[in-house]
């Protein structure tokens, strides 16, 4: 047996920009409409860190009907002068070098959200096409870029008495899914609007050509503007009054200062939301900052409920759990040299950052209770109420069989199972309906695919309390399936299926019932949507039949260009309406063969996004339902209505 040869010219160098090109996830996450969006925000940021260093005071964004976007500042502008060490415009290192940046200059930047030195390069090498224009020293410098490649040394173009710094690009559809570069507008909006919350003083103008929107973000009432805006959002009622809270906190061993802004309420909601933000970037994942502020609060209340006698002596304390249950907070630190958990800053990994919180909530807090006694009462009692409860609902738990609910190994007389029982390679197909489960169990491959059918539509679990949720059939026979319980007995670890697929059919009630299934998982199993266990199956629209051959088709476009590609012949289209019409070797042909299928993994890319479509979609306001729903309908236009 010859050995195969291993040399350098096995060794692939990289130049550039290349790696990115190569790997565009490792820096913008993915690249589904998450990883797109994302190149925006690199370029905004860099805008908003030139705000906050005290530069910039307004920021225009547009998105053009062609997909490209433009971002314009008022700040200093990107150095052109030649670079010490490159020999070449600052302005081409800035665009085409990775790792190139002010932000590891503590003289050029104190606070910035951009810490890799990637963010524009990035998104030039993402980029169909890049165009930089920087106002400065009376010029108007300019380069373009083609897939992150300059076209043309820097020039200058012509005069200004400005300055600042103007992008556009458009992203490459060579990288992106389906070729598809149109940003999510919504998502732009949202990003947008919380920024200009966290900078009182800045001005963001925003437009989209697609839809005819503009619109002015500028809110001088900072965080308060924020929370209020977030309670009328989430139809919530305050039952405490606002708490802001502000210091600085110096960390003597390395010198670092850091700003610590909080605001905070307590609300009639079941759920604690928390939403915190570094250097303006929001951590979505939350991190040492949100740690510092969980702790503070558990402890400082739990002291005042001793203080006043609402906790005796032999009593329990409150809960972590207790203690935040109906809170909205609103937490945002600005520091040096953040250490995130990855390229997309989702986490904030800086021990610092959760002395600096606790220290400074700490000591503001306690000055505010011990001034505001009725405030505090009405904090306590709410948090009380959140103790009763939780106590209450174990012990019901436990007086309704618990045994016979979760630890039965009885198995729903619904459920075909499969033959393997290893997690790594068993899954199971949530169906809509018993045509469609049968159907599915003639198509399936019995050793690994389970199938449990769901008649009609499942509890909506939005709106519904913990012990009515356990009475529910449905939601039991698809919670003992999965084998991991609910509730404080929850153990993703004891999950049989290593793929949970919700399949419904291409309707509105199938929307319907696959948007109450990912309620309930987001709800009340959200470990299993983070670790990537939910999917949703895709089946096809069409069968397009032309010369003895025939097609699967997921779209309406993918149908337009094929009659046009076969105008003039015959052809057959068949419109599959439910996965009752279709064909078991079909059904497995097509969405349940592994070969073949397509499926969608549902991330929590962005959780406060997905945290609000619940809430609306699923909430009691049904004008919130059918503005979501009017707003959001170019994303369901292939739906069958």
């Amino acid at each position: 047996m010859s050995e195969k040869q291993y040399s350098g010219n096995e060794i692939k160098i990289l130049k550039g920009l290349e790696p990115v090109r190569m790997r565009p996830g490792m820096y913008i996450g993915s690249t589904s409409k998450a990883g797109l969006n994302h190149l925006v925000y690199e370029i905004v940021d860099n805008s908003v860190d030139e705000h906050i260093n005290g530069y910039c005071d307004e920021i225009d964004i547009k998105i053009h009907s062609d997909d490209s976007i433009e971002v314009m500042d008022n700040g200093r502008g990107i150095p052109v002068d030649i670079h010490p060490t490159e020999g070449k415009s600052t302005l081409e290192v800035v665009m085409t070098v990775l790792h190139a940046g002010g932000k590891f200059d503590k003289k050029a930047y104190k606070v910035s959200g951009g810490l890799h030195g990637v963010g524009a390069s990035v998104v030039n090498a993402l980029s169909e096409y890049m165009e930089t224009r920087v106002y400065k020293d009376g010029n108007i410098y300019f380069q373009r870029y083609k897939r992150g490649i300059p076209e043309n040394d820097v020039q200058i173009i012509g005069k200004t008495d400005r300055t600042g710094t103007h992008q556009k690009f458009r992203p490459d559809p060579e990288i992106f899914e389906e070729g598809d570069v149109a940003v999510e507008s919504y998502s732009i909006q949202n990003r947008l609007r919380e920024i200009a919350f966290l900078n009182s003083n800045l001005k963001i103008n925003f437009s989209d050509e697609k839809k005819q929107i503009k619109e002015l973000f500028h809110f001088s009432g900072g965080l308060e503007e924020f929370l209020e805006y977030e309670i009328k959002k989430r139809k919530k009622i305050k039952i405490s009054p606002p708490i802001y809270i502000n210091g600085t906190y110096m960390h003597k061993k390395d010198e670092m200062e850091m700003q610590v802004e909080v605001e905070f309420c307590y609300t009639n909601s079941d759920e604690a939301q928390i939403i915190s933000f570094v250097n303006n970037i929001r951590t979505i994942d939350g991190g040492e900052h949100e740690s510092g502020f969980k702790l503070c609060l558990t402890r400082t209340m739990n002291e005042y409920a001793k203080k006043l006698n609402i906790i005796k002596e032999k009593d329990p304390n409150f809960t972590g759990e207790d203690v935040r249950e109906g809170i909205l907070a609103i937490i945002h630190v600005k520091m040096a040299n953040p250490i995130f958990e990855g390229q997309t800053k989702g986490k904030l990994g800086s021990k610092y950052a959760r002395d600096a919180v606790n220290q400074v909530v700490n000591e503001k807090l306690t000055l505010y209770l011990d001034s505001h006694n009725k405030e505090c009462k009405t904090m306590l009692d709410r948090i009380q109420f959140a103790s009763k409860k939780r106590l209450a609902a174990k012990k019901a738990r436990e007086s309704i069989k618990r045994k016979s609910v979760f630890e039965n190994s009885t198995l729903p007389g619904k459920l075909a199972d499969c033959t393997s029982k290893d997690p790594n390679v068993s899954e199971i197909f949530i169906v809509e309906g018993d045509s469609a489960g049968g159907n599915a169990k003639q198509a399936r491959d019995r050793y690994y695919q389970a199938i449990l059918p769901l008649r009609g539509k499942i509890l909506n679990t939005e709106k519904t309390d913990f012990l009515r949720l356990l009475k529910s059939e449905q939601i039991m026979n698809i919670v003992t399936a999965l084998g991991t319980s609910i509730g404080e007995e929850f153990n993703p670890e004891k999950l049989r299926y290593g793929k949970i697929i919700i399949m419904t059919d291409a309707d509105v009630d199938g929307m319907h019932i696959r948007t109450l299934l990912l309620t309930f998982f987001f709800r009340y199993a959200r470990e299993l949507v983070e670790n990537g266990n939910v999917y949703i199956a895709q089946p096809p629209l069409y069968r397009f039949e032309v010369d003895k051959k025939h097609f699967y088709l997921y779209t309406e476009n993918e149908l337009e260009k094929l009659k046009a590609q076969y105008s003039g012949k015959k052809i057959k289209v068949q419109r599959y309406k439910g996965l009752g019409e279709m064909n078991p070797d079909q059904l497995w042909e097509t969405t349940m063969d592994i070969k073949t299928r397509k499926m969608l993994k549902i991330k929590i890319e962005d959780l406060e996004m997905v945290d609000e479509t619940i809430d609306v979609l699923m909430g009691s306001d049904p004008s919130l339902r059918r503005n979501f729903i009017e707003e959001n309908a170019h994303r369901v236009k292939e739906l069958d209505v």
